[in-house]
């Protein structure tokens, strides 16, 4: 660059040709093509503007802080969004959703064993039934019994925690069958009886109820002695029975 070069008039620089290399200010009037003299705002050949054709540095600077200010402030909400809306697993989610309902805190059921799932829900259906809490039993009874269907193997304890589901279901052909399957899978096993004194009451047949009763009473030392392991889980609800069992008419049982 010789020292006769213009000197842009938008931004200083020494350049040439019809518009500045650095910053693309026009270094000839737009109107009739006459050099232009530095910091000239009109051309003094026409009288036109001398920034007609072209946008100055200095004029697009405000755009370039504005639309960087605009990227950092949609980058800074989308970090917000992302640290308050964590991914949840569908399972998550629906024990989340249980939870919001009924007031309790639900565990996530999505690692736990087909069994596992189970007994947890079989649980929330009990303290349910024992509060009263219609609405948490109509809830998870059927997702209880949902997951016993998908039980690789099924022993007396899930079957009598089957029965007792749909006893509370009002289903208590089903809770008899399974207790008349109990015994049939393990003679005598108290479950079968305190299953089917469970229907009995509620049916209020009092004749099968006596019958019930005779069948634990005659079979619980025995069988206590075997020392099962679901008799030990469910020692307060076999202590329940023997008591109303003791105090009922005496009668016999098979």
């Amino acid at each position: 660059m010789t020292a006769s070069s213009p000197v842009c008039p938008g931004c200083g620089e020494p350049t040439s040709g019809r518009f500045c290399s650095s910053c693309g200010t026009a270094l000839q009037c737009p109107s009739c093509s006459a050099p232009l003299s530095p910091g000239s705002r009109f051309c003094s050949s026409c009288g036109n503007a001398a920034a007609a054709a072209t946008t100055t540095r200095s004029d697009r600077t405000p755009w370039v802080i504005a639309g960087v200010s605009l990227a950092g402030l949609l980058a800074a909400i989308l970090v917000m969004v992302s640290r308050q809306s964590p991914t949840v697993s569908p399972a998550a989610g629906i024990a989340t959703a249980s939870a919001s309902q009924s007031g309790e805190p639900a565990p996530d059921i999505s690692n736990m064993t087909p069994r596992e799932r189970f007994n947890r829900l079989y649980n929330r259906v009990m303290r349910a039934a024992q509060s009263g809490d219609e609405a948490t039993i109509s809830r998870f009874t059927p997702m209880a019994l949902a997951a016993y269907a998908q039980l690789d193997t099924i022993d007396s304890d899930a079957r009598y925690h089957a029965a007792l589901l749909r006893v509370h279901t009002g289903n208590v052909a089903e809770s008899r069958a399974l207790a008349d399957t109990i015994l049939a899978a393990d003679p005598g096993h108290l479950f079968g009886y305190v299953v089917r004194g469970t229907v009995a009451r509620f049916q209020k047949d009092e004749k099968e109820l006596s019958r019930a009763y005779g069948g634990f009473l005659k079979r619980y030392e025995p069988e206590m002695k075997l020392n099962r392991p679901e008799y030990s889980e469910h020692q307060s609800s076999l202590n329940d029975f023997r008591k109303a069992a003791l105090a009922a008419p005496a009668s016999g049982g098979s």
